[in-house]
């Protein structure tokens, strides 16, 4: 549990919900870690299913009525990111299993750990086999929710309306379609295809996305072409539909003899060395997560060659910036 470089923003996130005086719909004080491990499953469940859409935390080491920071440097039961980690995956949750943090900030000359619920898509978050620890109960297919500063679920049901949001939220139902778009790109596992064979692909849960060559593919040239062992390169049109609209254009490149497959990467100059340039995908954009499909997950671009990335690949905007700065 040792510090690490978003610790100040830890930091500054836990003195504004301190000045609040109070807990909420996404944020949960504790002064000590439960004993209790069906206490402890409860309460990150509830966090993953909160209904505010965002990142949830459970901070230990603070008073929930006083704010008064007294620490968890001397707690006994105080886990390690490790030991919750497997505390979940154990729980047979149904198909996913929330996502965590655990990192530990100082306060006041105490050590404060912050347990970050990230906010995901996978809701509703419930297990399948009943635990029990003590007297406390956590039962198989009931769906426990965060509403303001209270667990819902437990003595009373959870209002039908945070269910129905939670499953929503699931399939995208309530996002326009580019933002549904990015949720399958995402799921990069879940899309056919068989390029060179067939000029179409498509998701296999939501086939209504798919995608589709517009025309033949056509001789050209990029410089990356020169690093495969056959240096022809191809390209064609690429759409992205929703049922029969086009809801994105790109372009898909063709390398080392139709051998691999990949989409478009972007060239840029960098903002401090402008007599250079380097061609780049960025993952979180739409190309980046073509990227992903294109390759199962891999992000390897090379065909024959041992490994050879001569496309810089980024995890996102801010990534790519650290790098101009580097260069």
């Amino acid at each position: 549990m040792s510090l690490n470089n978003n610790s100040e923003d830890l930091i500054i996130l836990v003195q504004k919900l301190r000045e609040l005086g109070r807990e909420g719909s996404y944020w949960d004080f504790k002064k000590v870690y439960s004993s209790n491990k069906a206490e402890l499953l409860l309460d990150i469940i509830c966090m993953a299913n909160n209904q505010e859409d965002r990142d949830a935390y459970i901070i230990y080491g603070i008073e929930d009525y006083t704010m008064k920071v007294v620490g968890v440097e001397k707690d006994t039961h105080r886990l390690r990111l490790n030991q919750l980690s497997q505390f979940l995956s154990g729980k047979h949750f149904s198909v996913y299993v929330p996502e965590i943090d655990l990192q530990t900030i100082i306060l006041e000359g105490h050590e404060v750990d912050v347990l970050t619920v990230f906010n995901t898509n996978h809701t509703p978050y419930y297990i399948e086999n009943d635990f029990v620890d003590g007297e406390k109960k956590v039962i198989h297919g009931e769906i426990y929710v965060r509403l303001n500063d209270r667990k819902a679920g437990t003595s009373e049901a959870a209002p039908y309306s945070c269910i129905e949001h939670l499953w929503k939220k699931r399939f995208g139902i309530e996002l326009s379609i580019m933002q549904r778009l990015n949720m399958r790109l995402e799921e990069y596992d879940r899309w056919q295809f068989d390029w060179g064979n067939k000029k179409y692909a498509y998701h296999m849960d939501f086939p209504e996305f798919r995608m589709e060559l517009e025309d033949d593919f056509r001789q050209g040239w990029v410089p990356a072409t020169a690093f495969y062992a056959h240096p022809v390169f191809y390209w064609a049109k690429l759409n992205i539909l929703y049922h029969n609209t086009i809801i994105y254009e790109t372009n898909m490149w063709s390398f080392d003899e139709y051998r691999r497959y990949l989409p478009e990467a972007k060239d840029t100059v960098p903002k401090f060395k402008m007599d250079y340039w380097y061609t780049y995908y960025d993952l979180s954009e739409i190309e980046g997560k073509l990227l992903k499909i294109f390759t199962h997950g891999k992000c390897n671009i090379s065909s024959r060659e041992a490994n050879r990335n001569q496309i810089l690949i980024f995890k996102d905007k801010e990534d790519r910036e650290e790098f101009e700065i580097y260069f």
